[in-house]
């Protein structure tokens, strides 16, 4: 039976018991009538939610702890705290930390510590944006959590670690949510199709694959996204002659206001376009860098793959002929990570567009090439005894580290010394930029150490 909610009560998000029988609310986006009333339903995460995974053996012997989901948006953190509500035993409550006050909450707590007084009955606490909360609202529940009164299950798109309290993360088990595969919305969008209680299947409509794939693509791991873009496409589509509603790639266009582009993750457009921006990059041409990039991230690439190709191409093609490349390709590296779409790409712009216009040199990167080379065809060199560890008691009657000369206590911090056979030569500096001082100071250096040899040869 429905109770209506008491006068500025926050509402319980479900029944302690609720029917999954339940009629959807026709009038609620797509999103919202496929969300999962079952573990089995539910699509993603299984690095923890699989089968035999951590948080589905909790769940399966209800058994949880207080619990904290992290990801992007559309990614099922307030889908499984449904599925949670409809499995556990407990009393579920629900807050969004936006609006919520600390009397709310504290009225929340008070119920759930009069419900466990007189029925020995725990509360679930859903909490949504948990960041939001502020450092004494998140302090209000701490007793109620480690008590066990209450169970917390709060969900944010902010890394818990730096916007959630330390006290509350360690009382707390932290489930990291991934972005939807392109498999896994596609999943979700043909069970949306045919759903005639829930979903579409009562819209006679049908797709091309093609659509499938675009909606998945354009909606960059975003469930509610690739949703709500099929509930517009088949809404705004109308029948043809035979009463099918027929959503075609156009019209899916049309319908989400975005042009599909041909790029397929797994194969030769994903391949070639980032061939091209990785050799524009090299080839000195932002212009051409930058396109390559947005098509690769229009077409829904993980921010994070191109990060790592400008990371790589700042230490093999720049090098150190300017050695701030990498510290800016890294520093947009980070950005992507933990700011995410869209704002990310101004960062990889920035740093795309930077070590495009970078002199070149690759003097590092052939270098420990041919180190590697060396060391794979078997050209083994022992440390010379003068270069051995001598800090272990011991080590001076085996003679090591003797005849060892500390290069700060030398004019010019430098000391002809031998560490390493002098004709090999693996790091040969270009003229180009920064690396043009670095080729000037190596080269005296080993012309000393390339003198020092021939007088000690010449002595002999």
């Amino acid at each position: 039976m429905y109770h209506p909610p008491r006068p500025h009560m926050p509402m319980d998000l479900f029944a302690s018991e609720p029917d999954p029988d339940d009629a959807p609310d026709p009038r609620a986006p797509l999103a919202a009538r496929m969300r999962p009333r079952t573990p089995e339903e539910f699509v993603g995460q299984e690095h923890f939610f699989g089968p035999g995974k951590l948080l589905r053996r909790m769940l399966d012997a209800d058994r949880l702890a207080s619990l904290i989901f992290y990801g992007p948006p559309g990614t099922g953190k307030t889908a499984l705290a449904h599925v949670i509500a409809r499995t556990t035993q407990a009393r579920v409550a629900s807050l969004n930390a936006a609006a919520a006050k600390v009397a709310d909450l504290r009225q929340v707590l008070a119920q759930a510590r009069e419900r466990r007084h007189r029925a020995d009955a725990r509360t679930v606490l859903f909490v949504d944006e948990l960041h939001r909360f502020n450092k004494a609202q998140q302090d209000v529940l701490l007793p109620d959590v480690e008590e066990g009164i209450i169970l917390l299950i709060g969900a944010t798109t902010h890394n818990p670690f730096f916007s959630v309290t330390s006290a509350l993360v360690s009382r707390s088990q932290i489930f990291e949510f991934r972005a939807l595969s392109r498999d896994h919305i596609i999943t979700l969008l043909r069970r949306a199709l045919g759903d005639a209680e829930r979903g579409l299947g009562t819209r006679n409509a049908t797709l091309d694959d093609e659509v499938f794939g675009f909606i998945a693509e354009v909606s960059d791991g975003d469930a509610r996204r690739a949703l709500n873009a099929l509930e517009l496409s088949v809404l705004t589509t109308e029948p043809g002659t035979d009463g099918i509603v027929h959503v075609s790639l156009a019209a899916a266009e049309d319908c989400i206001q975005r042009k599909a582009i041909l790029y397929d993750h797994d194969e030769d457009g994903h391949y070639d376009t980032a061939s091209a921006f990785i050799k524009s990059l090299r080839g000195s041409d932002p212009d051409a860098a930058l396109y390559w990039m947005a098509k690769m991230l229009e077409a829904g690439e993980d921010p994070r793959f191109v990060a790592r190709r400008i990371v790589i191409c700042a230490a093999e093609d720049v090098g150190n002929a300017n050695p701030h490349a990498l510290i800016l390709a890294n520093a947009a590296f980070q950005i992507s990570e933990f700011v995410g779409m869209p704002e990310a790409k101004l960062a990889l712009a920035q740093a795309v567009t930077y070590i495009a216009c970078c002199p070149k040199s690759n003097a590092s990167a052939k270098g420990i090439w041919a180190a590697e080379k060396d060391v794979r065809e078997g050209r083994t060199l022992e440390v010379p005894e003068h270069l051995r560890d001598a800090h272990y008691p011991g080590s001076k009657r085996l003679g090591h580290g003797e005849g060892y000369q500390y290069a700060h206590d030398f004019e010019g911090h430098f000391v002809e010394q031998d560490y390493f056979p002098s004709d090999i030569v693996y790091y040969e500096p270009s003229d180009q930029g920064h690396e043009k001082q670095i080729k000037e100071r190596l080269d005296a250096w080993r012309k000393r150490k390339r003198d020092r040899q021939s007088k000690n040869e010449s002595s002999g």
